[in-house]
């Protein structure tokens, strides 16, 4: 349906990918809305004529879900707005704050259903389920089914986080529903009286999708790093240009789908030509805009590459940290002659979580240099990689 509605409405054939991002998180909003007003209707015409307080809460889920929706539409709107002086890197996250909403919305009615399911279950009245429950109940499966199948799809394809949350809202749904289903089942079948437990367990799954759609949207809020996929297509563009010797300090900064701007230090030869390398940095820059669509600023890091020394014993000093732990890496290495040594200065960056403290990584980095040769002191400064 979606698919057919697209064709339709949005017309991708000629349009941008902002366009159609935009077109699209519209779409599946509007239909989200309609279908998930529909359930509502439908569950809670089925839960009131059955008194069933499980029919019931899914129903008011589904309504919780509709205006989720509207939530996501809202979003999808202020997203695409243009910078402004206020904002000038755009509304982009303004789609994360939305997805959060969402979140809440679940979480708080989660908790709504649950406070009313443990009533049922200490006062328990026996619920009058029939065919018409049973079919609704079945209905609503599927039409969550397909709903959490066309969020996912086109949210992976536009990265939409927001999508993501609602696909997984979906998903939730479809497990709740089934514990309603079994439990009216169970009741119209046996002696049991279970609504008010299948309410609970309906509410302890909305909560659980909340908190994970809440995990979802929070991450790029509070600033995640970039997939390692991006961060190696990043690396591989700007050293396919041959003046560029070495990639690292890359930091993505986040500020919605669509709008991400790179900060990275290229190395270069020191002996090269100072324009010519400004020239070819400028090309990289616009380079990354071009195909990453990212705003990117390159910082120029020369390193001698004719002395016939600094590279050998950068390479000597790579190995070293290798052994110490595969993942340091080094870089802005160079050699200061000193009256009877020489100073190896250099920047290790480690990872967040690494096992040994900045001050053991660099005792163990100067010890091993010292291993190497005793005429060496580095001169080290440990970094966290932000990739």
């Amino acid at each position: 349906m979606i698919t057919m509605l697209a064709r339709v409405f949005l017309k991708p054939e000629g349009k941008s990918e902002a366009q159609l991002r935009k077109g699209y998180g519209v779409l599946c909003g509007a239909v989200g809305v309609g279908l998930n007003l529909l359930l509502f209707l439908g569950k809670l015409l089925a839960g009131l004529a059955s008194g069933s307080i499980a029919v019931v809460a899914d129903a008011v889920n589904n309504l919780s879900d509709a205006g989720s929706s509207v939530v996501t539409l809202l979003g999808f709107h202020l997203a695409e707005q243009k910078p402004d002086h206020e904002h000038p890197f755009g509304h982009g996250r303004a789609e994360y704050l939305s997805g959060l909403v969402v979140s809440l919305l679940i979480l708080l009615m989660g908790f709504e259903l649950a406070q009313s399911s443990v009533g049922k279950i200490l006062h328990p009245l026996p619920a009058e389920g029939g065919w018409q429950v049973t079919a609704t109940l079945c209905a609503a499966i599927a039409v969550k089914v397909y709903m959490a199948f066309y969020n996912r799809r086109i949210g992976k394809r536009i990265g939409s986080t927001a999508m993501a949350a609602a696909a997984l809202d979906s998903l939730g749904d479809c497990a709740a529903t089934s514990v309603v289903l079994i439990t009216s089942l169970v009741e119209r079948y046996t002696d049991l009286v279970l609504d008010g437990w299948g309410g609970l367990l309906v509410a302890l799954f909305i909560l659980w999708s909340g908190f994970q759609a809440a995990k979802t949207t929070m991450d790029p809020l509070l600033g995640t790093p970039p997939s390692a996929e991006f961060v190696e297509e990043i690396r591989s563009l700007v050293l396919s240009h041959p003046p560029i010797l070495g990639v690292h300090d890359i930091i993505v900064h986040d500020y919605g789908p669509g709008r991400r701007m790179i900060s990275l230090h290229a190395e270069v030869p020191a002996g090269g030509e100072l324009l010519e390398l400004h020239s070819r940095i400028d090309h990289v820059e616009r380079e990354l805009r071009e195909r990453l669509g990212c705003e990117a600023v390159i910082h120029m890091d020369p390193v001698c590459t004719d002395d016939g020394v600094t590279q050998e014993t950068r390479r000597r000093v790579e190995a070293l940290v290798r052994c110490i732990d595969g993942g340091i890496t080094i870089h802005d290495f160079r050699v200061v002659p000193r009256e009877g040594h020489a100073h190896l200065v250099f920047d290790a960056a480690v990872p967040f979580d690494f096992r040994l403290t900045d001050r053991e990584v660099e005792e163990k980095i100067q010890n091993a240099v010292q291993v190497l040769d005793s005429g060496f002191q580095a001169k080290v400064r440990v970094e966290r990689s932000y990739t």
